[in-house]
């Protein structure tokens, strides 16, 4: 985790004991917490102590138990579409979208 951090790659954290190895980075190295994307929260106890002290919040809750990276495969998706979202959607000046009407209803609001 540390390595990749290091090399500026998001690391997916999936289940209880990705946690406790991120847990361990997150302890060596506190920056690296943003760099963990929490997938999910699995239904061990201790699971949930672990992204609190990473300062994490899932992406999914589905009372995941497997240990085969469902959770971190099913994220991934989300992670996906979060990227295309930041790469590909118009922005309102790049879209020919005006702010004047929300503008004009902000300011009669005002006055009211």
């Amino acid at each position: 985790m540390l390595g990749a951090v290091a090399a500026r790659v998001p690391v997916v954290v999936d289940g209880f004991i990705c946690g406790a190895a991120a847990l361990t980075a997150v302890r060596l190295a506190p920056a690296a917490a943003g760099s963990l994307i929490a997938s999910h929260r699995s239904v061990e106890a201790g699971h949930r102590a672990v992204l609190k002290a990473i300062g994490q919040r899932p992406l999914l809750d589905l009372d995941l138990r497997l240990g085969e990276g469902t959770g971190a495969a099913l994220a991934m998706n989300l992670v996906d579409a979060a990227l295309a979202i930041v790469r590909e959607m118009a922005t309102f000046a790049s879209a020919g979208v005006s702010d004047a009407p929300r503008r004009r209803t902000t300011e009669a609001a005002r006055r009211l």
